[in-house]
């Protein structure tokens, strides 16, 4: 694995283990659907959440959350219909975004992490 999927996994692990710590039911992790791949599906209560993580080391270019663009909503829309046609889908839905920005890029256990909840409409 080159670096940026090891960060990617490491930080999606995070991720998981932050929203089962809220109760969260993790239903997908990197469940793929054509050019598309939503990295975490889960359910809370009565909403199924669609959840994409977002990773930096440095915050020089940006937000990590500032990297999904309107391309990528639309493959995270797609790929999430299917699953909810896959499911036979009957309960409210939520798309999230996890920012986790790394403050030791070696170091996965500094980092800030930001849950932005029903991001995209």
């Amino acid at each position: 694995m080159d670096n940026t999927t090891t960060i990617g996994y490491k930080c999606e692990q995070i991720a998981k283990n932050y929203l089962e710590s809220l109760g969260y039911n993790i239903l997908e992790k990197n469940w793929r659907y054509s050019r598309a791949e939503i990295d975490l599906i889960a359910k809370h209560e009565d909403c199924l959440i669609f959840v994409e993580v977002k990773s930096r080391s440095s915050l020089n270019y940006g937000l990590p959350e500032e990297t999904v663009n309107e391309k990528k909503q639309n493959l995270i829309f797609g790929a999430a219909q299917r699953y909810m046609e896959k499911v036979n889908h009957d309960w409210e839905i939520r798309f999230d975004i996890i920012s986790i920005h790394l403050l030791e890029a070696t170091e996965y256990k500094n980092y800030d992490l930001k849950h932005i909840k029903d991001v995209f409409y």
